[in-house]
C-alpha cells in the first residue's frame, strides 16, 4: 500500500508539484509556527520534517517507493539492494549490471539540464516566484518516438547497429592507427530509416523541439549555487527516462550589503565627531524596512569597530521565522587639516585625553627633521639614493657606459 502520510500532513496530492508543496508548506508554517501557536510545537516539527522530506528530489523519490519504513529501516524486503541505490541515485548508474545478482529492468536516465539562474539579495530574503522559459526535446507524437511513418527502423549498415563508426589508418608497415566517431549516417543512433518512411514532423528524430514555461518558486533564505529541481522536465528521449531540469541560484552582487551564510554585513563610515558624541542614522532593508540605529554619547566608537543588531540578518532557509545577524563595520573620517582656528584647537585639547608630556633630550646629537607626506608612487629617495651612488662613481652608472675591460 502507497505510504500517503507525509502528503496527508502537508495537505497536498501525491502528484503535487514542487511549487504546490513549497506553497502549502509556508502557509501551514506561518499557522502552526510557536511563535503565533504555542500549543502546535508537535505539528509544527511534523509539517517541517514532512517538507524537509518531500521538498527533497532525492528523499521524495525514496519515500514514494518504500515509505516512511523503508526510509527508516533501510532497504525493506523484497527490493534488491541495486533497486534501492539505482533509485536513490537517479537511475541508470547500475543499469544493465547488478551488483547483488539479477539485472536492472529499470530504464536508463538522460542528462540533467542545467540553468544558471541570477537573483538579487532581495530576492533571496524575500522570496520569489518567477518564471523561466526554456527550449527542450519532447517525443514526437505523430511517430510516437519511432522516427517512421512504418514504425519499422532498420540496422545501420555502416556501423551494425553501435552507432560508432571504426577506422584503421596504416602508419607504417606492420603499425596502425585505430580511431572511433560517430556515424556519419545513423548520427551515433545505431538506426536507419529510409527517407521515403521517415516521420513528416520529426523528420525521423524521434523528438520534437517546444518551448516551455517552468515556474521557478525561490524560498526565503536559499543560498547561492543552491540548485532547484524540476523531475522529470529535461529532454526526452525515446526509450529513456527523462533527465531533470536543474536550477543554480547565483547571486548578484549587491552595492551595500554582503551576505556570510545566514548574517549580513554592512560597512558604515561616521565621523569624528560621531564617534566620540553618538549618532543616529538609518539603514534601509532588504525588505522595505528602514532600522533605527543609535548610539550613545560617550560611548566612543573606534576604527574596526564592530556592532552587532541580532535577528536583522537573512531569514534561514526552510525556517524563514528566524533570521541571523547584521553586523555594521565602522569605519571613521577624520577631519580634514586645518579645519579649525588655533583658538579652537585649544578648547579641543582641554576636553579631549591629556597628551603625553614631552620631554627634550639631552646632549648635542638632537637633529630636527622634517615630517612630509608619504605617497606610495614617490620615487624622490630611490631618486636621491641614485644620485649619490653615480657621484661616488663618477657618474659611471649615471651615464649608462659601462668600463671597458683591458
Amino acid at each position: 500500500m502507497e505510504d500517503n502520510k507525509l502528503y496527508d500532513i502537508l495537505e497536498v496530492d501525491r502528484n503535487a508539484s514542487d511549487n504546490e508543496i513549497k506553497k502549502q508548506y509556508r502557509k501551514l508554517a506561518k499557522e502552526f509556527h510557536p511563535d503565533k501557536n504555542p500549543e502546535s510545537g508537535d505539528k509544527f516539527k511534523e509539517i517541517s520534517y514532512a517538507y524537509e522530506v518531500l521538498s527533497d528530489p532525492k528523499k521524495r523519490a525514496t519515500y514514494d517507493q518504500y515509505g516512511l519504513k523503508g526510509m527508516q529501516e533501510g532497504i525493506p524486503e523484497g527490493f534488491g539492494g541495486e533497486d534501492f541505490l539505482s533509485h536513490l541515485f537517479g537511475g541508470g548508474l547500475f543499469t544493465g549490471f547488478n551488483p547483488f545478482g539479477g539485472s536492472s529492468k529499470r530504464r536508463q536516465k538522460g542528462e540533467d539540464t542545467v540553468h544558471p539562474f541570477k537573483v538579487s539579495l532581495e530576492e533571496l530574503y524575500n522570496g520569489k516566484e518567477a518564471k523561466l522559459q526554456l527550449s527542450k526535446n519532447v517525443i514526437c507524437n505523430t511517430c510516437k518516438g519511432k522516427g517512421s511513418k512504418s514504425g519499422k527502423t532498420e540496422k545501420c549498415r555502416t556501423c551494425k547497429g553501435h552507432g560508432i563508426k571504426v577506422t584503421f589508418h596504416e602508419l607504417a608497415p606492420g603499425m596502425a592507427q585505430q580511431t572511433q566517431t560517430t556515424c556519419p549516417d545513423c548520427r551515433g543512433g545505431g538506426e536507419y530509416i529510409k527517407e521515403s518512411d521517415r516521420c513528416g514532423t520529426c523528420n525521423g528524430k524521434k523528438v520534437c523541439n517546444e518551448s516551455k514555461i517552468l515556474e521557478v518558486h525561490i524560498d526565503k533564505g536559499m543560498k547561492e549555487n543552491q540548485k532547484i529541481y524540476f523531475r522529470g522536465e529535461g529532454d526526452q528521449i525515446p526509450d529513456m527516462e527523462p533527465g531533470d531540469v536543474v536550477i543554480i541560484l547565483q547571486q548578484k552582487p549587491h552595492e551595500k550589503f554582503k551576505r556570510n551564510e545566514d548574517n549580513l554585513q554592512l560597512n558604515h563610515t561616521i565621523t569624528l565627531s560621531e564617534a566620540l558624541c553618538g549618532f543616529t542614522f538609518v539603514i534601509h532593508h532588504l525588505d522595505g524596512r528602514d532600522l533605527l540605529i543609535k548610539h550613545p554619547p560617550g560611548a566612543v566608537i573606534q576604527p574596526g569597530d564592530v556592532k552587532v543588531v541580532e535577528g536583522e540578518g537573512m531569514p534561514r532557509y526552510k525556517n524563514p521565522f528566524e533570521k541571523g545577524n547584521l553586523y555594521i563595520y565602522f569605519n571613521i573620517e577624520f577631519p580634514h587639516s586645518h579645519f579649525t582656528n588655533e583658538k579652537n584647537l585649544k578648547f579641543l585639547e582641554s576636553i579631549l585625553p591629556e597628551k603625553p608630556k614631552f620631554v627634550m633630550p639631552s646632549g648635542e646629537n638632537v637633529e630636527m627633521v622634517d615630517l612630509l607626506d608619504f605617497t606610495p608612487n614617490d620615487n624622490s629617495q630611490t631618486s636621491g639614493r641614485e644620485a649619490y651612488v653615480s657621484d661616488d662613481e663618477d657618474g659611471v652608472h649615471g651615464s649608462g657606459i659601462q668600463c671597458a675591460q683591458q
